[in-house]
């Protein structure tokens, strides 16, 4: 039975994945590799295994190590769909999603700073938002003004329309080239 996960499509957020036990690196290594080959750039973004590091032992067999601060669970950043739920499911070594029965529920935000991991709302990070005026920052381009056409799924790269010798020419750059413009 196909499970349609349109319903919890909330954008990108951070996920957990449960693995079996010591097969958290496995999985994280095979689900890069599969974004890779792939090209699953657009839906899978970040993959992370939280960890610290302790220092064991006494006197002179004092050690540092690594020790993963929750076993058994892979943080994967992504936009939940049909297409990212089944590539992840089906990897060797992962059991599910955390959420209740086969439902995946994404981190809060206030969970993925605890965690030391990045901000999860990534739109909080852009000023403009489609059809906004921004000025440009790069240097070849630099106090151009334009409007946004379209921004990327993962908020790094903004198409914008800027005129030249009074011709509209479609232009990408990265978000952090653009400022929101205000008259």
């Amino acid at each position: 039975m196909a499970m349609d996960l349109n319903q919890y499509a909330e954008g990108i957020r951070w996920y957990v994945v449960h693995t079996y036990s010591g097969y958290e690196n496995k999985v994280k290594t095979n689900l890069e590799k599969i974004v890779e080959n792939r090209s699953l750039q657009d839906l899978i973004f970040d993959i992370k295994i939280p960890t610290e590091t302790v220092i064991e032992g006494e006197g002179e067999n004092r050690k540092e190590v690594e020790v993963k601060l929750f076993p058994s669970y892979v943080m994967v950043k992504m936009i939940m769909n049909d297409k990212s739920w089944h590539v992840i499911r089906n990897i060797t070594g992962v059991t599910g999603f955390v959420g209740p029965g086969s439902a995946p529920v994404p981190l809060t935000d206030a969970e993925v700073e605890a965690l030391g991991m990045e901000h999860s709302d990534v739109l909080q990070k852009l000023a403009f938002n489609v059809g906004d005026n921004v000025r440009i920052l790069r240097e070849s381009m630099k106090d151009f003004v334009g409007r946004v056409d379209a921004i990327s799924p993962d908020y790094k790269k903004v198409k914008v329309l800027v005129s030249f010798f009074g011709r509209e020419t479609l232009v990408e750059l990265d978000a952090d080239d653009v400022e929101l413009y205000r008259i």
